[in-house]
């Protein structure tokens, strides 16, 4: 079983999709293991994305990200990393399968609602950031 962490950003907590989300995740077998609401720093997320720092869209990133809460699970699974990131589509919005997350609620490339693990190096240092052996549950 596989571990990866998924983000529902601000865009995805304001539009209230949190549980439709959710209800993606469970009807195709998808254990959420641990989950919380939080509200980010700017030092938070410059450091959870400073794989991005060198990168034009850095800034703008991490101000969407602190600009209100967001959501982190740690969701399990077989082979849930590329499931998961199935699930939410391609990055811009437009490219994205139909019936995909970010296909359904997406408004731009950055504000693409969800965020996921893309390896499992990535997950561990994701799930990390944001967990302690404490919160998960399973």
């Amino acid at each position: 079983m596989e571990r990866t962490l998924s983000i529902i950003k601000p865009d995805g907590v304001k539009k209230n999709i949190i549980g439709e989300i959710i209800k993606r995740f469970e009807d195709n077998n998808i254990k959420i293991i641990a989950m919380k609401k939080i509200q980010l720093t700017k030092t938070q997320a410059q450091g959870f994305y400073a794989v991005h720092k060198e990168r034009p869209f850095f800034d703008s990133l991490t101000s969407f990200m602190t600009s209100g809460p967001i959501v982190v699970m740690i969701l399990k699974g077989e082979n849930v990393i590329a499931e998961n990131r199935k699930l939410m589509g391609a990055t811009n919005f437009k490219e994205a399968e139909q019936g995909t997350i970010r296909r359904d609620f997406a408004t731009d490339i950055e504000k693409n609602v969800v965020h996921g693990s893309d390896a499992p190096e990535t997950a561990l240092f994701e799930i990390g950031y944001f967990f302690n052996a404490m919160e998960i549950v399973g």
